[in-house]
């Protein structure tokens, strides 16, 4: 019996190398193929997510304009102040709607230090203060400025988690972004609205549709150029450093698209040299981040997304504007004023 054992073990033979090389040529073959299938089922679930997030965002904009009777501003700024102060500027337009974006109890931590700083704007100096305490009210044991919001952040955003280190450092990252217009935020603070040569001929208004200081109502919006023609909130890029501010949620200097459709700050994630101004980035126009360090200025609307950009319009829908969209029609889509018609193919 034992020696019908051992005969019929030395029958058996195993894999040759051969064999081996092929089962394994076959598996990463396989692994090949449908690695591209999985990427882009992912991609489209992140996509889906991120423009759940910027409905939900848009909606919020819209409650707080029910309940304040405009739009919130793109950022406060106190009296005196230089517009790129970035010590002394005020809560934003992310923070001011936290309560309509279901995030109440955050916004609490920092309810009395917005209302100082809002009646200092407000009264020109004369009563409230320069609250800064905002920036660092512990909430749950981390400082509000460092707080992460779920809502505010891209899936597909891979530097989420690296925090800027600008004025105080250790600020969270966020993806979406008010759109202040074609002009940088001095010109459109409070509401004003320059003037601009747009490619193809022809000068025209570009008004943000929220500014430092100011919001605009939905109702003049409508009135406008129509709140479904003007972007309200831009898909904005975290910088590749820490240094790099670029996609700072509550920062509201860098909360922001400004300044773009015009000068080399050109159309969705284009890949010009210095096309963004933030004071401290990388000029990255390699992975479409092209940014001048010395001062701030212009934004550009720019996301992980193949092809282009999720964007909120003023009627609170969702659009993909694409990359390939013509400076002369991106200027028409973030200006509130320009008074002309659209079509981003």
């Amino acid at each position: 019996m034992i020696l019908s054992l051992l005969k019929r073990r030395e029958g058996r033979r195993g894999f040759t190398l051969i064999e081996l090389l092929v089962v394994i040529a076959i598996i990463a073959i396989l692994i090949g193929l449908l690695l591209p299938a999985v990427q882009k089922i992912r991609e489209a679930a992140n996509r889906m997510k991120c423009t759940n997030n910027i409905k939900q965002i848009a909606l919020g904009c819209h409650n707080y304009n029910d309940v304040n009777g405009t739009l919130p501003p793109a950022y406060l700024l106190g009296p005196n102040l230089g517009w790129n102060d970035e010590n002394n500027m005020g809560p934003n337009w992310a923070m001011l709607i936290l309560p309509f974006i279901e995030q109440d109890n955050l916004f609490r931590q920092v309810a009395t230090s917005i209302q100082n700083y809002q009646a200092w704007v407000d009264s020109n100096g004369a009563s409230g203060s320069n609250d800064q305490t905002w920036r660092s009210i512990l909430v749950n044991g981390v400082v509000f400025r460092s707080t992460k919001v779920p809502t505010y952040l891209c899936p597909s955003e891979s530097n989420a988690n690296q925090k800027g280190d600008r004025a105080g450092g250790n600020w969270a990252r966020g993806n979406y972004a008010a759109n202040t217009g074609p002009g940088t935020p001095d010109a459109s603070a409070k509401g004003n609205s320059p003037t601009y040569g747009v490619p193809g001929g022809g000068s025209f208004s570009g008004g943000g549709v929220m500014a430092i200081n100011w919001g605009d109502a939905v109702g003049s919006l409508l009135a406008e150029g129509g709140t479904s023609n003007t972007v309200m909130i831009n898909h904005v890029r975290v910088g590749p450093t820490t240094a790099d501010m670029r996609g700072t949620w509550a920062f509201g200097i860098t909360s922001i698209t400004a300044g773009n459709a015009i000068g080399d700050c050109y159309t969705p994630n284009d890949r010009g040299c210095c096309s963004d101004d933030v004071s401290g980035c990388n000029d990255r126009p390699d992975i479409a981040m092209g940014c001048w360090s010395g001062g701030y200025g212009q934004t550009q609307a720019r996301s992980a997304h193949s092809g282009g950009v999720v964007a909120g319009m003023g009627d609170g829908s969702v659009r993909f504007i694409r990359d390939s969209v013509s400076q002369r029609n991106w200027y028409f889509m973030i200006s509130r004023n320009d008074g002309q018609s659209w079509s981003d193919n």
